[in-house]
């Protein structure tokens, strides 16, 4: 898609460093995702991986933990596989004797002198520094690598940072770490991920839109009468308790992934499938997003809270690390607007949260319906609009909802689907999402990562909410296991429109 390529080719060989190597990050996510890339033959037989954190582990005892992140990974998604058709010792082999590990504290320069040393060692002269940390030592370990002379690049020797979400916690932090990371290397060194980006349905988005012809003619403010953009989660806060409470499910959410569906439906067709032009294109279309009132974000927003529900499902405020008093949200409703030709008076409205009736993440798009005097003489007196629905997970797919008559001698109107089910037409190989997004960092291609000016366009935009919400902004509840507070229905109601149901 961003290359013009049908096949892609190894990545060059590098070293990626994985900053906090004994997080939940590099257990759940990076770890399967590097070895799927090495069981596709996408990585270089000469990748070298390096662990560091401030943990005592030796070489050979990093790799077999990484191997068992792998296979616990494998199991929690298919518990009846067995270890021998998990990993292929063809592939892990050879990987495993590429890894080792450095001991070192992020603040302490000598451990970058370590890791200079072990760069020179491994003799790739690529590098990805990896920051699967808390997102407090962003700055600090990118100015450290800086001052180490890590960062500085040669014609045949890149260097690349990834930093991982959140970036920032409002619009002028995020803008402070823009500065700090920038100070040190450019914007063509900083890959800022967001997993979204790596779903093959997110991807697909661009080509549904743009390589369907069908599409371009109604994909306007003519046809369309509003977005609804849904991220549901079933589980509740986990193990995340302590971090979640500081931030909240529109800070979690909304300004990354959110958003990023949003640019994705939202945005003009692009130059070209080149990073400048797509990241552009997305960075216009989240800085046309209206920037609310005071009132205006406490009318066109809700916040809400998870309580105790059925089948003994505990309260937010009852899960572990959280205060017993917090005030954090755990769903967010939002109704924004974007002031641009093509979108102006159409409604995006975004909603996730946590602790709900099922996992779902989809866009559903409804159009504005048809005429219907015809009918005037008949038993039909509303015809439901057409929806056009993108399943981002699970059960991917696109589905068109039309009306049909039923068959009969009465003129009875019902909805039917057409669409397809990815699964159907496409051997989809077990991913974490993240599979892509690494080899692009190896490659080169920033296509699918977050550009600063994104990123700030994104927090400018939730920055209403955050500051009407701290001065006044009320909390409401929902039962653990429903489909959310009953103020989320109120806020499309009043506009005679209703939310897709979920599932």
């Amino acid at each position: 898609m961003k290359r013009g390529k049908t096949t892609a080719e190894p990545a060059p060989p590098a070293t990626l460093f994985l900053f906090g190597a004994h997080g939940d990050l590099v257990k759940r996510l990076l770890m399967p995702a590097v070895y799927n890339l090495a069981r596709d033959g996408l990585l270089d037989p000469h990748l070298h991986i390096v662990g560091v954190d401030h943990n005592e582990v030796g070489d050979a005892e990093f790799a077999e933990r990484l191997k068992s992140f792998i296979i616990d990974q494998a199991r929690a998604r298919h518990p009846e596989q067995a270890e021998d058709t998990i990993i292929d010792p063809a592939v892990w082999e050879p990987l495993a004797k590429r890894i080792s590990y450095v001991t070192g504290d992020f603040t302490n320069d000598e451990t970058y002198q370590t890791l200079g040393r072990t760069l020179q060692a491994t003799g790739t002269g690529n590098a990805v520094f990896y920051l699967a940390t808390s997102p407090r030592f962003f700055t600090e370990v990118s100015q450290r690598l800086a001052r180490a002379g890590l960062l500085y690049e040669q014609p045949n020797a890149y260097r690349r940072v990834v930093v991982e979400k959140p970036f920032g916690s409002d619009l002028e932090t995020a803008q402070a770490l823009n500065t700090q990371l920038l100070d040190v290397m450019s914007e063509s060194q900083i890959y800022r991920i967001d997993h979204y980006l790596g779903k093959e349905t997110v991807q697909n988005i661009m080509v549904n839109r743009f390589s369907n012809g069908i599409f371009e003619a109604f994909w306007n403010n003519h046809y369309i009468d509003h977005v609804q953009i849904t991220a549901a989660e079933a589980v509740g806060v986990e193990t995340r308790g302590g971090f979640y409470d500081s931030i909240g499910a529109l800070r979690d959410m909304v300004p990354n992934h959110l958003f990023q569906l949003l640019a994705m439906v939202a945005m003009e067709p692009p130059a070209a499938f080149g990073a400048d032009a797509v990241r552009g294109e997305k960075a216009k279309v989240i800085g046309a997003i209206r920037p609310w009132t005071t009132e205006e974000a406490l009318a066109n927003s809700v916040r809400a809270q998870y309580a105790a529900g059925d089948k003994g499902m505990k309260g937010y405020r009852e899960e572990d690390r959280v205060a017993p008093d917090s005030r954090t949200e755990t769903y967010v409703a939002l109704k924004v607007m974007i002031d641009n030709w093509r979108w102006m008076g159409v409604p995006f409205y975004l909603r996730t949260g946590k602790r709900l009736s099922v996992r779902d993440t989809e866009i559903a798009i409804c159009f504005k319906p048809a005429p219907y005097a015809q009918f005037r003489d008949t038993n039909v007196d509303y015809i439901k609009p057409n929806f056009l629905h993108m399943q981002i997970q699970p059960d991917e797919g696109m589905w068109f909802d039309l009306q049909a008559k039923r068959p009969g001698p009465a003129l009875i109107i019902d909805n039917v689907k057409l669409g397809f089910a990815y699964k159907d037409f496409f051997q989809m190989q077990p991913s974490t999402g993240y599979e892509t997004l690494l080899y692009d960092c190896f490659i080169g291609d920033q296509t699918l990562f977050q550009r600063a000016d994104n990123i700030e366009n994104g927090w400018r935009a939730v920055q209403p909410f955050l500051d009407a919400w701290r001065e006044q902004g009320g909390l409401s509840e929902y039962p653990a296991g429903s489909d959310g507070p009953a103020a989320a229905d109120e806020l499309l109601a009043r506009e005679g429109r209703t939310w897709h149901s979920l599932g």
